[in-house]
């Protein structure tokens, strides 16, 4: 017996109410086009996952039902079964729910029972976990859901969905990686089908991790696995990677984009529920366990997988090879798409960076670099959404076609300074320049000793000491103090030419300014309060120097940044103290 079944990566955007529920519908749509008779989202898709403390607000949960009655209105889950993620509050309780949907009347209401609350997640700040077991109570419907659909109350808690041919329920993110996971129960229980819609961040080398999960989920106790997650910056600063997922009895069938453009990626497959029959029916082990399984609570419905003329000229997927990024590559597309992502929905004119010379402000170049030929790609391939994206930087008479070369586009988005002083070097400044060039940014090279000079004269006038760096003779105080002054002066100009540099070139708006610190830094303490280390988004703060410089490398070859040889060469310095015939100033020195 055949089954087409969907999954997606959605775009949301937190409280982006009308976006979301746009987004939603096509990819309902699209399924609906392709002969689904099942659809599986992303976790918490009608508000978007980071709505973080708007989740107390009662709006949020008015308006997540009034999105849901926008969808049942349409007539968009006729003749498929939707499996949607918002919130829901039952009995003055909030919880993280899945909705099942068919034909625009409700089955069930099924809450998470496992949450996320360590590194990224605060579930539980926003959310309780279902507690009450394996079974189902009366929800009291909103009065305009219940007028749609003809019926006061639904189920809510954890059941099965029983149609005609099989069984299928569904996990909630988290509960994938939990070690007594619902799919272990949900299979010996005879469950053919399990879901899960997620909301999972990315993180270097997660993926395979991820993929092996689901594989072992489905080939442990047999059966059909689909998840679904988030794709995008849904307004904070995680970056949720996509990869929708099938898999059947411990093979991956289909698998979505982990780093793409796209607000809407939809990702079907074919699956024979006799392979899982087979499948199960030669462990005996598995049997024995299963007939001991007390049933749960399913909810029947009037719903073949299976139509009445049968589907006997639809080819079943066949297995596929996981596709997984390498490390560097994870870099170069995984924040370069969270920046586009956060630039598009801030409204900002572009980005700013204060470039060294040096790695750390050369691979936050280098990200934005890989954003925009990402852009330009999409621009080439005609991807609407993002031609709809950069048309607000177009001059008058231009069209999007002009940022199919992403160096143009760069000169628009990316504005790169150079601020030196005396203790810069002319390595550093040619270093900058070159990057800048190749990536394509609008370049400045200025020197602040001017400001500096003005900042120690008023010191030296008010307190008639002066202070000297430590090869002049000064003390471990005056040293840091003097080198601190220039730091922090940096993200000062930066700000200003970020706020002033639009105008200058009859633009409207103003630039983001992107932090270059990386994690190393951040955890040894190896930086100056309100330097680099505080612009409005920082896009290596979770990166190591080592992945860095192997990303640096691997950037020359496959974005064509050959300038990046020389700053991966060279070694890193600060540039804050006197360069002297015998004391050159480097970051290995000054941490010990």
């Amino acid at each position: 017996m055949k089954a087409v079944l969907a999954t997606c990566n959605l775009n949301q955007w937190s409280l982006d109410f009308e976006g979301n529920t746009a987004r939603i519908i096509e990819s309902i749509e699209i399924a609906k086009e392709r002969g689904a008779q099942y659809r599986l989202g992303p976790e918490l898709e009608i508000t978007g996952y980071s709505c973080e403390d708007h989740f107390l607000e009662l709006d949020t949960l008015r308006h997540s039902w009034e999105s849901l009655a926008c969808i049942l209105k349409g007539g968009h889950t006729d003749g498929i079964l939707c499996d949607i993620g918002m919130p829901v509050m039952h009995k003055n309780v909030r919880y993280n729910c899945r909705v099942f949907v068919l034909d625009g009347k409700l089955l069930l209401i099924r809450p998470k029972m496992v949450m996320a609350s360590d590194g990224n997640y605060r579930e539980h700040r926003w959310f309780t976990a279902w507690e009450r077991g394996w079974n189902t109570e009366p929800y009291t419907l909103p009065r305009e859901i219940a007028e749609l659909t003809g019926h006061r109350t639904v189920p809510i808690g954890i059941a099965t969905i029983a149609t005609a041919d099989t069984l299928l329920a569904s996990e909630t993110c988290e509960e994938l990686f939990v070690p007594m996971s619902p799919h272990i129960h949900f299979g010996n229980a005879g469950v053919e089908i399990i879901a899960n819609g997620s909301g999972s961040h990315h993180e270097l080398r997660k993926l395979d991790t991820r993929i092996a999960l689901i594989r072992n989920a489905s080939a442990k106790n047999g059966g059909i696995y689909l998840y679904a997650n988030q794709q995008g910056c849904d307004g904070g600063r995680l970056y949720f990677d996509g990869c929708a997922l099938i898999a059947q009895n411990g093979e991956i069938l289909a698998q979505g984009s982990q780093f793409s453009l796209k607000d809407v990626e939809v990702v079907t497959a074919t699956v024979n529920l006799d392979d899982v029959r087979a499948y199960r029916g030669t462990k005996a082990s598995r049997a024995v366990q299963a007939s001991k399984m007390e049933p749960l609570p399913q909810i029947d419905i009037d719903f073949d997988f299976e139509p009445a003329h049968g589907n006997s000229v639809l080819n079943v997927s066949t297995k596929i090879e996981p596709s997984m990024h390498e490390p560097e590559e994870e870099i170069a597309l995984g924040p370069a798409c969270w920046l586009w992502d956060y630039l598009r929905r801030s409204g900002a004119a572009g980005y700013f960076i204060p470039l060294s010379g040096g790695a750390d402000s050369g691979a936050v170049a280098t990200l934005v670099g890989s954003m925009c030929q990402l852009v330009a790609k999409a621009i080439c391939d005609k991807d609407t959404s993002v031609i709809r994206d950069v048309e607000r930087w177009l001059d008058d008479g231009e069209t999007p076609d002009v940022f199919t070369d992403p160096r143009v586009l760069a000169n628009r988005l990316l504005y790169t300074c150079y601020i030196g002083t005396e203790n810069s070097s002319r390595d550093t400044q040619k270093r900058a320049k070159q990057i800048a060039e190749q990536i394509g940014a609008d370049h400045l090279n200025i020197n602040m000793d001017g400001i500096v000079n003005a900042l120690q004269t008023l010191f030296t006038r008010i307190t008639q000491k002066t202070p000297r760096f430590k090869v002049e003779g000064g003390t471990y105080r005056e040293n840091q103090a003097l080198q601190n002054i220039q730091a922090r002066l940096r993200m000062v100009l930066s700000y200003l030419f970020a706020q002033m540099m639009p105008w200058v070139r009859n633009r409207e708006g103003t630039l983001l300014v992107l932090g270059t610190g990386n994690v190393d830094e951040a955890l040894r303490g190896y930086l100056t309060k309100y330097d680099c280390s505080s612009g409005d988004i920082n896009p290596i703060g979770g990166i190591s120097k080592h992945d860095l410089r192997r990303f640096l490398n691997w950037a020359q070859h496959n974005l064509g940044y050959t300038a990046l040889s020389e700053i991966v060469d060279a070694p890193p310095t600060a540039e804050l103290e006197p360069i002297t015939e015998t004391y050159t100033q480097t970051d290995e020195d000054d941490m010990g």
